[in-house]
């Protein structure tokens, strides 16, 4: 069975998100954001697109949405999700650094069972203020109106928050999650 890529945006926890896909027995592959897309198409079951500082450096992320596989984006990677299927992003009125708590207001696959409510752990000053025509809002919190978008027809899911770290309530739970998904996708 192939990988999942976890495309590395730069981000300061690229390597607790290796290490849980590890600890989880997820076969993962960290690639570099420059990788073509077209290395990247028929060589992983799914795409995991990190955190990272800014869109700008986002590489070909973009082009990696739209390759037909699952793809997770975390952090900076919902960021390259939603500006890609024509939503936008702004800096945040309050930003989010520490604890939120996260009302899961639609269901979808990747939140398969976690409560209505989470404690997650929050590292950004952008946040999604437009989200893109035909996806649907999540979850939300009081210092983010888009926690979460998904466009579950192509198994393509946006976060906020970093479920790699201790302080996500349950965060592995998105990981076990999104490998089920990219399994039934094959």
């Amino acid at each position: 069975m192939q990988p999942i890529y976890l495309v590395n945006n730069f981000g300061q926890s690229n390597h607790l998100i290796k290490r849980m896909l590890r600890d989880l027995e997820i076969d993962a592959v960290m690639i570099k954001n420059d990788t073509p897309a077209e290395e990247v198409e028929g060589n992983c079951r799914g795409i995991i697109l990190s955190g990272g500082p800014s869109l700008e450096r986002a590489g070909y992320g973009p082009e990696y949405v739209d390759l037909g596989l699952p793809v997770l984006g975390i952090c900076l990677g919902l960021h390259i999700i939603a500006t890609r299927r024509g939503g936008s992003v702004q800096p945040g009125k309050m930003g989010g650094f520490g604890g939120v708590e996260v009302e899961i207001i639609e269901d979808n696959p990747l939140f398969e069972g976690y409560p209505d409510k989470i404690s997650v752990w929050a590292s950004h000053a952008d946040e999604v203020n437009q989200i893109p025509e035909g996806f649907t809002l999540n979850a939300v919190s009081d210092i983010c109106p888009a926690e979460a978008i998904s466009k579950a027809d192509e198994n393509i899911y946006g976060i906020q928050w970093h479920p790699e770290v201790s302080h996500t309530f349950e965060g592995h739970r998105i990981f076990e999650n999104f490998d089920r998904i990219t399994r039934e996708n094959i």
